[in-house]
């Protein structure tokens, strides 16, 4: 379903439907976070499903955000917007294996390196927080900066914290509760 989603999102991107795109990536995220809780609590996993969860999150949070981009801002930067587009493709696809490669050890509870569903969300998100401001996304330098931003904080060694961490089960201080009401 979330490679559906990343696929919508490009057909939509490709015709210029911005926002239905956006939206797109922002349901394949949805079910990103469901396919590997339903696959632990069936107690299902297999590689083969780890492997098809990665192509699919390289077409829904690497080639679908970055042909959104492309369309909607980057193009008309010329070779520099198209090697935005690509760098976050790339990056994307690098952080996905770095993923796979060090699931079993480093990868735990927290992130090396900014989660691809992350950065796409953040592509996402830009594309509709524009559209409500009726700012044009065309020729953004900002876009631009983000892209790359965004890109390389894919592939870096930096620590991204995951919900995983979080420990529903035991009692949490109540300012917690006050920073989740304030979000």
């Amino acid at each position: 379903c979330g490679m559906f989603a990343g696929f919508c999102a490009i057909l939509a991107a490709l015709k210029g439907d911005y926002i239905p795109a956006a939206w797109a990536i922002m349901i394949a995220v949805v079910f990103d976070g469901l396919d590997g809780g339903i696959a632990r609590l069936t107690n299902s996993t297999t590689r083969f499903g780890i492997e098809l969860d990665s192509l699919s999150d390289l077409v829904s949070f690497g080639v679908a955000p970055a042909v959104i981009l492309y369309k909607w801002s980057l193009m008309e930067f010329g070779r520099i917007g198209w090697a935005a587009a690509f760098l976050f493709v790339a990056c994307g696809a690098l952080r996905l294996a770095r993923y796979n490669v060090q699931m079993g050890s480093t990868e735990k509870k927290s992130f090396t390196g900014m989660p691809t569903p992350a950065a796409a969300s953040v592509v996402a998100t830009a594309v509709i927080f524009y559209n409500e401001m009726n700012w044009p996304g065309s020729k953004s330098i900002f876009i631009l900066s983000l892209a790359f931003v965004l890109s390389i904080l894919m592939v870096s060694t930096l620590r991204f914290h995951g919900v995983k961490e979080l420990d529903f089960k035991k009692r949490k201080p109540f300012w917690i509760l006050v920073a989740i009401a304030v979000v």
